[in-house]
């Protein structure tokens, strides 16, 4: 899990992979991270630069007047000798804006991204010149960051044509994050065990409904954080979800014509027995949050890092909940869970036009993995959030909602470059905290799907729009006839006149391509 300075990737290792690189070199703006203020308040010497955020459904961003007068962030300039400019982007309209940005050319001098090099969200960005290569700003400033983010990541933020290396990646150690979750409170009332498989697992919903639970599963637009059964039926379909079918070909995980049918039947099923809400197709994320922790869900699906936060949320709006992660329900081949994240959650770029101050910037993301930053992130400003005693922080893990949010905020947001699997400081300082370790290291990381990705994605998935998948969400051609099968609006039957559309609208030119890619061994992640 989470080894702050012991990895798999030695400083050796990577420089060797960066030593034949191109790269730019950073000049000397004479100031570095870890520097301080004057007496009358003012930065000495301080490096300014803007950086774009997605607010990430965080509510403490998201509800902070001005999030650039926070005192955590004023407290971080102050560490890291640094005058930001924090520029927040709308989570759900995250990809809008993006675009929107590159068009208007209004860039600021770090750009955050959701994953690789090759992201919708960075408008081919990267191709154009827009991002400053850093090989040779690593090298110099960033030996920290060298040895704690490990190759497989490196490796997404790197051009395979030239080498260079245009971004510092956010690492997640445990590619199984997302779970199952249950309320065992209402378990207990219904006199029914955790179950396990997929008809097991129907059974609970159905006697959650017969006790008057509003949603049993909590649903959600597009399956998003919904997708619990087609993880059983290994039908996610999305972005990293391709496989080798019989037929030799590399193709997307929904062309299992028979296990997608079952995934759609169970679905369907929910629909009719009014065990997921009629209207999911339309829960957005801030409602479908708000159901879970208003008490109103019985079983759902998120990230297991949240387990403290929103546990702590739900429990001050209903006293007597309990919520635990639980093995997802396995499908046929006696497997189950959630895709599987790439090793990079979110990504940071610095723009060519700030090539003055880039090697400050870089000393910034290099102080993030130090143990300074470390115990700030996880426990807040000393004296204050927390005490030292004997050499040892002494600290109090919240338990109202606010405190929860607060510590999202910190352990999660603002902390822009660690492993974000779980922060171990805190986790294990309470119950639920050490339910998620556990649950991470001896469930979570036995579960889940794994399939081929392709990174740059697909030319032919750029191509046609209509068959080009999200990370999480089926693409927008099959989704829409999914979403017509569950509410009866098509027969399920008809599923395979769905492929043989994707095949004729494209589909033939993204098989064709994956499969090349895959047999050359081209930009292909297992």
């Amino acid at each position: 899990m989470r080894k702050r300075w012991t990895r798999a990737l030695t400083a050796g290792l990577v420089l060797t992979m960066l030593a034949g690189c191109a790269g730019n070199n950073g000049g000397d703006a004479g100031t570095h991270a870890g520097g301080g203020k004057t007496e009358g308040g003012e930065a000495a010497g301080a490096t300014k630069f803007s950086i774009s955020m997605r607010t990430l459904n965080v509510s403490y961003v998201e509800k902070n007047a001005d999030i650039n007068k926070d005192k955590y962030v004023l407290e971080l300039e102050k560490k890291t000798n640094t005058d930001l400019d924090i520029r927040l982007i709308p989570h759900n309209e995250y990809q809008d804006k993006m675009v929107q940005m590159f068009a208007t050319n209004d860039i600021p001098d770090v750009v955050q991204g959701t994953g690789g090099i090759s992201g919708p969200e960075l408008a081919g960005a990267v191709e154009n010149g827009v991002f400053l290569p850093l090989n040779d700003l690593l090298q110099e400033h960033g030996q920290d960051l060298l040895k704690f983010i490990p190759e497989e990541a490196w490796k997404r933020m790197t051009d395979s044509k030239t080498g260079n290396i245009y971004g510092i990646p956010e690492i997640l150690s445990n590619p199984s994050r997302r779970a199952t979750w249950i309320r065992t409170d209402l378990l207990e009332k219904v006199g029914k065990e955790i179950p396990t498989t997929v008809e097991e697992t129907m059974d609970v919903l159905r006697a959650f409904k017969e006790a008057g639970v509003e949603q049993p599963y909590a649903g959600r637009q597009n399956f998003k954080y919904a997708d619990t059964f087609f993880g059983a039926y290994d039908v996610l379909g999305y972005l990293n979800q391709f496989k080798v079918f019989p037929d030799g070909k590399v193709k997307p995980t929904f062309f299992d014509e028979e296990n997608m049918k079952q995934a759609i039947g169970i679905y369907k099923t929910m629909h009719e027995e009014g065990l997921i809400s009629k209207e999911f197709a339309t829960i957005e994320s801030a409602d479908f949050k708000s159901i879970v922790t208003s008490g109103k869900a019985g079983m759902w699906s998120m990230n297991a890092n949240e387990l403290p936060i929103w546990g702590t949320q739900l429990t001050e709006n209903v006293p007597d909940a309990k919520v635990a992660l639980i093995p997802s329900p396995v499908g046929p081949d006696g497997k189950g869970g959630y895709a599987h994240y790439n090793p990079v959650t979110r990504s940071f770029f610095i723009n060519a036009k700030a090539k003055d101050k880039a090697e400050d910037i870089v000393k910034f993301f290099n102080w993030m993995v130090s143990e300074d930053a470390e115990l700030f992130f996880s426990f807040g400003i000393e004296g204050e959030d927390y005490q030292v005693t004997d050499g040892k922080p002494v600290f109090e893990v919240p338990t109202d909602a606010a405190g929860a949010d607060k510590m999202r905020y910190l352990n999660y947001w603002l902390w822009l470059v660690q492993d974000t699997t779980y922060n171990k400081r805190v986790s294990e300082l309470s119950d639920s905290g050490k339910e998620l370790i556990s649950a991470f290291d001896n469930m979570l990381s036995k579960e889940g799907r794994r399939g081929i990705e392709f990174d740059p994605r697909l030319e032919a998935m750029v191509k046609y729009p209509e068959l080009n998948p999200k990370s999480d969400e089926l693409p927008p051609l099959i989704l829409e006839h999914v979403l017509r099968m569950v509410y009866s609006r098509e027969p399920i039957e008809d599923y395979g006149k769905v492929l043989e559309e994707y095949l004729s609208k494209g589909g033939n030119e993204i098989i064709e391509e994956a499969t090349k890619r895959f047999n050359e061994k081209e930009n292909a992640f297992e």
